[in-house]
């Protein structure tokens, strides 16, 4: 690793970049608003850090403004229906999220007064925040001293320093890299200034080193090295588990039978049609000896594949037409016109969309 003083990289060099090209975002607080004394909304801040996690900036934007606009406040958050959050949260992935999301708004609310917590210690003590969505609202909405390392960050300073450790191993030396360069003033668009370095200049491939206000300090800009940074260990090849999903539909209306997962677990409190459990040993040939009621199962063409973290799914599609059916406890029928409100992860959306062989029904048009 290639030693850069931090004293060679000044903070001013990189606000003054950012000053000129910060991106514009709808959960920001711009440096020309700084400037005229705006201050970081910390429920916007949090909000939109709990969405970005594992997730794009470009997917997200739309999940922001739909958010905001229901629930404008962390204590309108509070009140809203855990329903309703999860229908709201449909298709960003690791629901996981979504649930805390929720338990953190009512702690917010109920123990806090509706105000976050200022530090990164009492921040962590909140439902799902962890280290580095708390260092990211202590020093984004509070402009505390904090380092707050992403994706975009690691990159950044792995090729800054030329650290070669992978990752996860270089972690702490990058975070420790982090805190040292975040200055006392304005660290909040100190961090969102690195975060866009990366996101704008910084690239994963073919950086733009001649733009780069670092350029001069950097070790290895405008080298090929520069493209195999940050270098990772291996991964562990995820396993295939298998199963199966039964799409009944009624004949009469086009309406969808669906329930809920259980509260806890993958998918938690989500909505999915009927299914098999999945495992790596599942037998298709027992399929429909696992349907949820007796009826005239047809198997539809090809099968619905998802990746999850750590695991690929391979899901045989079934599908039965009913005509006046009753919903089986704990289930209900899903018309056609309120499909696209359900809370369907994108794997139960890719299932619904094979069963009735059509463009996906839960996109809204």
């Amino acid at each position: 690793m290639t030693t850069v003083s931090p004293s060679r990289l000044p903070a001013d060099k990189l606000l003054d970049w950012y000053d000129r090209h910060a991106r514009r975002l709808p959960w920001r607080v711009g440096p020309e608003d700084r400037r005229l004394g705006v201050v970081p909304d910390p429920y916007r801040v949090w909000l939109s850090e709990v969405m970005l996690q594992q997730t794009t900036v470009a997917a997200v934007k739309d999940y922001f403004e739909k958010f905001t606009r229901l629930w404008p406040s962390v204590e309108a958050l509070a009140e809203a229906p855990e329903e309703d959050v999860m229908k709201a949260w449909a298709g960003l992935g690791y629901y996981s999220r979504a649930r805390n999301l929720k338990k953190c708004a009512e702690t917010v609310a109920a123990d806090h007064g509706g105000r976050f917590p200022e530090t990164e210690a009492e921040l962590q003590k909140l439902p799902g925040i962890g280290p580095y969505t708390a260092a990211a609202i202590a020093t984004i909405a509070f402009d505390s001293h904090a380092a707050v390392v992403d994706g975009n960050v690691e990159r950044v300073l792995t090729r800054l320093f030329r650290i070669e450790t992978p990752l996860p191993e270089a972690k702490p030396g990058i975070k420790s890299r982090m805190a040292e360069l975040t200055p006392e003033a304005r660290p909040g668009d100190f961090a969102q200034a690195v975060m866009d370095l990366g996101a704008t200049i910084c690239t994963p491939k073919r950086p733009a080193c001649a733009l780069c206000p670092w350029r001069e300090t950097c070790a290895v800009q405008s080298s090929v090295l520069a493209e195999t940074l940050p270098r990772k260990a291996p991964k562990k090849e995820k396993p295939t588990r298998y199963g199966a999903a039964f799409v009944a539909v009624d004949a009469a209306s086009g309406a969808v039978l669906l329930r809920r997962r259980p509260p806890k677990g993958l998918l938690g409190g989500m909505t999915e049609v009927p299914g098999t459990d999945w495992s790596e040993g599942f037998a298709d040939e027992t399929a429909l000896d696992q349907a949820p009621f007796p009826g005239d199962w047809r198997r539809t063409p090809g099968e619905v594949k998802h990746t999850f973290t750590h695991f690929h799914l391979r899901l045989a599609v079934y599908r039965a037409d009913l005509t006046g059916d009753p919903a089986p406890d704990g289930s209900w029928w899903s018309e056609p016109h309120v499909l696209a409100d359900e809370a369907l992860p994108t794997v139960m959306r890719k299932v619904v969309a094979a069963a009735l062989s059509r463009e996906d029904p839960t996109k809204k048009k």
